[in-house]
């Protein structure tokens, strides 16, 4: 092969001639930069108008073939507003008929919030359920376990569909609380707790701006609550945990645990697992927050009648002429407890509880279906661990599938669901005197002998200590009313006003009436 030398200087090989058609596929190359077309006997050879038309052609055919890609796109894009407007309407009609609280879903504010809570307890209550029991100290009183979460995960904790922080305080002494003094059985509660979750929101009735949500059995209760509420609850414990061991019947708040969620941007939410007053298989046909104050204590009556599940307040109990009616046996038990545990208030130096009175009519029955309301669940893939009251300890089978699930639990998304709600008590309040009956306590006549009503009762909101914002409150308020009938009193004073309205209200008392404002 001979070389040439170009003008440059350099030598370069002979230029190929190639005798190949040209390809048609779209190139970047301009026109100009084309091979010269060789033309072949018999055959036209193509000039540039020609693959100037055929290029025009193509592109008209992809352009058309944008439009119509972009329409589809537009036309898929409204059908989907379309579908979400009409999901937004049945939501709020839904809303609407559900007596027990919001739904929460993806679209909801508080979902995230509500996930992370769960998968933290899920994962706090199985790790110390799975310890050996032993003697509490009082290191156990202060102690905090904290776990981190992410979308990767680690040996210690499984992955997570977002990133945040949990802490649980007091473990073992809220776990003995739990098993020794309020009887739960530790697979159930864990279970109730890990199963299926009840995605259902209530705001409090007092204004705490707290928001309650409920397991999926409606047996507990997880509660918001402020920062100083937290810390007043762990300041208290110990001498909660004393009072509660010393007077089993307790009607104050049963806690089951107190945790903390940490949200990336650094936003913290505290709050704890209660008892559910009222049962999950009993209709509440009226509802009653009774602290023994009448000034700003009433609900509206024409909003109560369209709210069966409006939480009314003294002055409509004294205004409806309502009473406790139990017989001399059940009174007499009833008030020592309750002076028993106001007196534990009066010395915590705390006020602003109230008396929760839930009340059943047998007669009515839950033919109203209160309870029986669709709800939005998720339900990870938890196998089924057998349930028994004995320890569970690190080896038993039911510890080693509970940390299994743990594992292998796909948490990636919330599914939707109908719970049903159990027909009968579950059985663990048949060990305390006031929730016997039906899980509650059924109202008796002078000869002890059953009615028609059952009460549901029980002290709330008891971690407002008196402090410089209630005394505050307290002279303020007393300015345009009297200073006694007020809500936000002293302790000693809101105690003994307190035990005296609840000994008022029941059957032979002097009746609600003197309590009330001139």
């Amino acid at each position: 092969m001979s070389l040439h030398q170009s003008a440059d200087g350099y030598l370069q090989p002979p230029p190929v001639t190639t005798h190949s058609r040209p390809s048609r596929r779209h190139t970047t190359d301009s026109a100009t930069s084309r091979p010269p077309r060789v033309p072949v006997k018999g055959q036209a050879a193509y000039d540039d108008s020609e693959i100037e038309g055929e290029l025009a052609s193509d592109i008209q055919l992809q352009a058309e073939q944008i439009r119509r890609e972009r329409q589809s796109k537009r036309a898929k894009a409204q059908q989907e507003a379309e579908a979400a407007l009409t999901r937004t309407a049945s939501r709020t009609q839904d809303e609407t008929r559900v007596l027990v609280g919001n739904l929460i879903g993806e679209d909801h504010v508080n979902y995230v919030l509500m996930y992370n809570m769960l998968t933290g307890i899920r994962i706090a209550v199985s790790r110390c359920q799975a310890k050996i029991k032993r003697t509490l100290t009082d290191e156990d009183f202060t102690a905090r376990h904290k776990y981190s979460f992410d979308i990767i995960g680690n040996e210690l904790t499984p992955s997570a569909k977002y990133d945040f922080k949990f802490k649980d305080y007091a473990p073992f002494v809220f776990r003995e609380l739990r098993e020794d003094l309020f009887h739960l059985d530790p697979a159930d509660y864990l279970l109730s707790l890990t199963a299926k979750y009840i995605l259902s929101e209530l705001g409090s009735p007092g204004k705490s701006g707290s928001f309650f949500y409920f397991s999926r059995d409606y047996r507990f209760i997880i509660k918001t609550i402020h920062h100083s509420e937290h810390k007043y609850l762990r300041s208290i414990l110990k001498d909660y945990y004393k009072h509660v061991k010393e007077n089993p019947h307790t009607l104050l708040s049963r806690f089951y645990g107190l945790h903390r969620v940490k949200l990336p941007r650094g936003r913290k939410i505290h709050f704890v697992i209660m008892n559910n007053l009222f049962p999950a298989h009993k209709d509440i046909h009226e509802t009653y927050d009774l602290k023994g104050s009448t000034v700003g204590r009433l609900y509206p009556e024409e909003k109560a009648a369209e709210n069966p599940r409006a939480v009314l307040k003294d002055l409509n109990w004294i205004n409806r002429e309502k009473s406790l009616n139990l017989g001399p046996e059940k009174q007499a038990l009833l008030t020592e407890q309750l002076r028993r545990d106001s007196e534990f208030l009066k010395k915590l130096w705390v006020m602003d509880y109230s008396l929760l009175v839930g009340i059943h009519n047998m007669q009515r029955g839950n033919r109203d279906n209160v309870r029986r309301r669709t709800l939005k669940v998720f339900s990870p893939d938890v196998p089924h661990i057998r349930r028994k009251p004995t320890q569970v300890n690190g080896s038993s089978p039911e510890a080693v599938a509970m940390r299994r699930a743990m594992r292998e639990s796909d948490l990636k998304g919330l599914g939707h669901g109908t719970i049903q709600l159990p027909e009968e008590d579950t059985g663990d309040r048949q060990h305390f005197i006031f929730y016997q009956d039906e899980g509650g306590l059924r109202a008796t006549d002078e000869q002890n002998e059953l009615m028609e009503t059952i009460y549901y009762v029980g002290v709330i909101d008891i971690l407002t200590p008196y402090t410089t914002a209630k005394k505050l409150e307290h002279l303020w308020k007393g300015l345009s009313a009297d200073r006694h009938k007020i809500s936000p009193v002293p302790p000693i004073e809101y105690a003994d006003r307190f035990f005296s309205f609840m000994k008022a209200i029941m059957r032979g008392g002097e009746g609600g009436a003197k309590f009330k404002a001139e």
